[in-house]
């Protein structure tokens, strides 16, 4: 089977046709995406701007992880349960889309760099500041390129 076959048979599927023949339900379910990206935005942001040195100065880079860390998982959560019914709404769509593809690609870095690097080194308290700099610039460009692939998926 290839994986245009694959991408057909997915947006065949029960949960892909209702949403795509609805006149309300995509954009009800594209809103609760947008909020679950607006949450790992916030989540995001507010860690990678204290590694970067800016705002929350006056508590430890370990704190602000734990403090954002439920937020981040809650917004991970949300985004994969909007996203895949809004994939599969036009999976035939998004198989040509390059920005689809885009997308995948900088999610499938982006949450490993999140949940197993950054993270866990914003958890260490001997995190020096030029790390902690690195790691908050590589993180708002890996998220930037997700959420502006995102986008362009809307164009495509």
């Amino acid at each position: 089977m290839s994986l245009f076959e694959v991408f057909d048979w997915l947006e065949q599927l029960p949960i892909g046709v209702a949403i795509r023949d609805s006149l309300w339900l995509f954009p009800v379910v594209e809103a609760g995406h947008l909020l679950g990206f607006v949450m790992l935005g916030g989540a995001v942001f507010v860690l990678d701007l204290r590694l970067l040195g800016f705002g929350l100065r006056e508590r430890s880079i370990a704190y602000v992880e734990r403090q954002t860390r439920p937020w981040l998982i809650a917004a991970v959560g949300v985004l994969f349960a909007t996203g895949i019914p809004l994939f599969l709404s036009e999976a035939i769509k998004c198989y040509y889309s390059t920005a689809f593809w885009v997308k995948m690609g900088a999610l499938g870095m982006a949450l490993p760099f999140t949940f197993v690097f950054r993270n866990r080194l914003a958890q260490q308290e001997s995190l020096r500041p030029a790390n902690a700099r690195w790691l908050g610039t590589a993180s708002i460009a890996v998220w930037l390129t997700v959420a502006a692939a995102g986008r362009w998926i809307g164009f495509s």
